[in-house]
C-alpha cells in the first residue's frame, strides 16, 4: 500500500531476527526432527533430532529423547540421545543427561545427573607425567 509500485514484494521465507525463539510449551509432545535457525526453549517433549543454529534450552520439565546438535545449551531436564554443544553446555541441579557428550566448555551444577562419556574441546591440558617432569626439573 505504501511502497514504491516497482519494488517485488516477497512473502517467501522472510530472514530470521536475531530476537525470535522457538517454544515448545510443556503437555507438548513432537515426534519427528527439528531443524531451528534460532534459539529453542523445550518445555514438552521432543522424540527426534534437533538441529540447532542458536541456543537450545530444556526447561524442568523438558524431555528430549534424540541426538542433539547446537552452539549453546541449558539443561534442565532431561535428555537422552547424544549431544554435541559448540561452545557451552550448562546443565543446571536438575539436569538428566543419558548419553554421551561433545562440547567445548562444560559447567555442571552440584545435583545434575550424568551417564555417559565427555569429550571435550577448548584447553588442552599437558600429560600428568609431563607436568610432574617438569616441577622436578
Amino acid at each position: 500500500m505504501f511502497g514504491n509500485k516497482n519494488e517485488k514484494q516477497s512473502n517467501n521465507n522472510p530472514a530470521p531476527s536475531a530476537n525470535v525463539s522457538n517454544s515448545i510449551v510443556e503437555g507438548t509432545t513432537i515426534t519427528g526432527n527439528i531443524i531451528a535457525s534460532n534459539d529453542i526453549r523445550i518445555d514438552g517433549i521432543l522424540v527426534g533430532k534437533l538441529d540447532c543454529k542458536g541456543r537450545v534450552i530444556i526447561g524442568p520439565q523438558g524431555k528430549i529423547e534424540g541426538d542433539i546438535t547446537c552452539a549453546n545449551a541449558i539443561l534442565e531436564g532431561t535428555h537422552t540421545g547424544n549431544l554435541i554443544v559448540k561452545e557451552l553446555l550448562t546443565v543446571k541441579e536438575t539436569g538428566v543427561i543419558n548419553g554421551d557428550i561433545i562440547c567445548d566448555k562444560i559447567f555442571m551444577q552440584t545435583g545434575a545427573v550424568f551417564n555417559g562419556t565427555c569429550s571435550m574441546g577448548g584447553q588442552k591440558l599437558k600429560p600428568l607425567v609431563q607436568s610432574q617432569q617438569q616441577a622436578k626439573g
